[in-house]
């Protein structure tokens, strides 16, 4: 099926493909694993799939408290029909609790609670590392107006609210995230929703009771154990019941 469609956009962990109908795109999920701007890469398998599914639930739970998403329904093991957007340059982070970047910009111990959520925002661009950004870089390039910031900013406290209560019931300790918004169309007006993915990919998320690391960083730092981490979150969150045949299986 992949190659007879036409190919929009490939990134590093997934590929965007014309959609069924005008104003949609199928978002395929790859084994891919990189790090440290592409410099580190990797596949294992299963990992795509273990992501469409997280993801695919984070975008149906956040619908149900109102969030507007790209999401539409998964198609398969491996692809999403999504709705196209205008992608905003801007990864938009949020953070409760000290950990990366943060940590290492201002010699905070890797977990240490923060004061209150912090969001940042760091402008899409691998060649230049992804720089943060202030709210003057983001309007005076018009890569979102006033009113998007504000919009982008309250859409991420809540996403933070809810995802936060959502895995401290499954005893992970959300850390902090990243995600993507963008802009639908309708007549003269547009809307910001919440694009992308939410997954270990982009969610560092750690065991309440051992701090033991569930997400990407096993890959940064060579942890070793991936998949077995992300399937450990998906069981939880209960969903991939299915995951450990999927993997022994082997799905192309």
């Amino acid at each position: 099926m992949t190659t007879r469609r036409k190919k929009i956009y490939e990134g590093k962990a997934k590929i965007l493909y014309e959609g069924p109908e005008p104003g949609t795109l199928i978002q395929y999920f790859k084994d891919d694993f990189t790090a440290f701007d592409g410099e580190k890469k990797a596949s294992m398998e299963g990992k795509g799939v273990l992501n469409n599914r997280i993801s695919e639930y984070m975008m149906t739970r956040l619908g149900g408290i109102g969030i507007q998403t790209h999401f539409i329904r998964r198609l398969n093991l491996r692809e999403q029909l999504i709705k196209e957007v205008e992608i905003i340059p801007l990864e938009v982070i949020c953070r409760n609790i000290a950990a990366g970047s943060l940590s290492k910009r201002f010699g905070l111990p890797e977990g240490q609670p923060l004061p209150r959520s912090i969001i940042e925002f760091c402008y899409k661009d691998d060649k230049l590392h992804d720089p943060l950004v202030a709210e003057e870089h983001i309007t005076a390039f018009n890569w979102a107006s006033t009113q998007e910031i504000d919009d982008i900013m309250a859409m991420t406290l809540r996403i933070n609210d809810f995802l936060t209560g959502l895995f401290s019931g499954v005893g992970i300790t959300l850390v902090d995230f990243k995600i993507e918004f963008g802009r639908v169309f309708e007549n003269d007006f547009s809307r910001v929703i919440l694009a992308d993915e939410i997954s270990p990919d982009s969610c560092r998320l750690w065991d309440t009771i051992s701090n033991e690391k569930l997400d990407k960083d096993r890959f940064r730092r060579d942890l070793g154990n991936v998949i077995e981490s992300y399937t450990e979150v998906a069981r939880r969150l209960g969903i991939m019941k299915e995951m450990p045949t999927v993997i022994q299986g082997g799905v192309h």
